[in-house]
C-alpha cells in the first residue's frame, strides 16, 4: 500500500509540471521547483555557487550576485530569510536574456530566464535590500538543460550592516558650552574644531584640519 501511495504521489506531480522555456510561472515563486513535465531535480550537490560582493546589506545600497560554475540556460533567484518563502526587495534591471518575475505581490520580486540563450558567471544580477534588520540570503534553481537542473543552491547569508563613520553634532546638542572648548575632553569621540585637535577619551590622538565654526563628532 505504501509503494502504491507513493507511486500515485510521483504520478500527480509528473502530471502538474510542464515546461516554461520564456521564464518560470508565478506558481514556482514558493517552492522554486521548475514544471518541467517528467523531470525531477538532480539529487547530486549543485556544481553552482551564489556569491555577493558583500557580506551585509544596507537599504538604498545594491548588491551584486552571480552565479559560479558552468554554464547554465535557466533560472529562478530570488531573496528570502530564514524560515520564509516570501521574496525580499527588488531586482533591479535584468541582465540579457532575464526578465523580472512578480513574486510574493511584488512585480520585481525575481528574476528568471526569459530564453533558453547560455548564461554564465559573466551575468550580472542586481538587488536592492528592502528596510530590514533580518539576515538574508538568496536561492535559485539553475537549469543546465530542461533535464537537468539543480534546486535550493543557497548563497551565505548578509546580515545588517552598521553605519559607518561620524555623525556631527553642534557643541549644544551634545551638551557641550560653545564658549568653553575645553570642556570637550568628556565627549568619548570627537573633533573639537576650535583647536583643531582630535580627542579620545580626553587624549589628543591627531591635529585635525577642521574649520573655524565650533561642532563636535559623536561615534554612531
Amino acid at each position: 500500500m505504501e509503494l502504491l501511495l507513493s507511486g500515485l504521489f510521483l504520478l500527480q506531480v509528473l502530471c502538474f509540471v510542464s515546461g516554461y522555456p520564456s521564464g518560470a510561472p508565478t506558481g514556482a515563486c514558493e517552492d522554486m521547483i521548475p514544471r518541467h513535465t517528467g523531470i525531477l531535480p538532480q539529487p547530486s550537490p549543485a556544481p553552482y555557487t551564489l556569491l555577493t560582493n558583500t557580506k551585509t546589506f544596507e537599504p538604498g545600497k545594491p548588491i551584486t550576485v552571480t552565479i559560479s560554475g558552468p554554464e547554465y540556460r535557466g533560472v529562478l533567484l530570488e531573496a528570502r530569510t530564514d524560515g520564509s518563502t516570501n521574496a525580499l526587495g527588488s531586482w533591479l534591471s535584468p541582465p540579457p536574456d532575464t526578465k523580472f518575475l512578480e513574486c510574493s505581490g511584488n512585480p520585481q520580486g525575481a528574476v528568471t530566464h526569459s530564453n533558453t540563450n547560455v548564461k554564465s558567471s559573466n551575468t550580472v544580477y542586481s538587488w536592492m535590500p528592502p528596510n530590514s534588520t533580518s539576515p538574508v540570503h538568496f536561492m535559485a534553481t539553475v537549469a543546465q538543460q530542461r533535464a537537468v537542473f539543480w534546486v535550493n543552491v543557497r548563497s551565505s547569508t548578509l546580515s545588517r550592516g552598521k553605519p559607518a563613520g561620524l555623525g556631527l553634532a553642534t557643541g549644544a546638542s551634545a551638551g557641550i558650552s560653545k564658549e568653553d572648548p575645553t570642556e570637550c575632553d568628556q565627549v568619548v569621540l570627537y573633533v573639537c574644531h576650535t583647536t583643531g585637535v582630535f580627542f579620545h577619551q580626553g587624549k589628543v590622538i591627531r591635529p585635525y584640519d577642521g574649520e573655524a565654526t565650533y561642532a563636535v563628532a559623536v561615534k554612531i
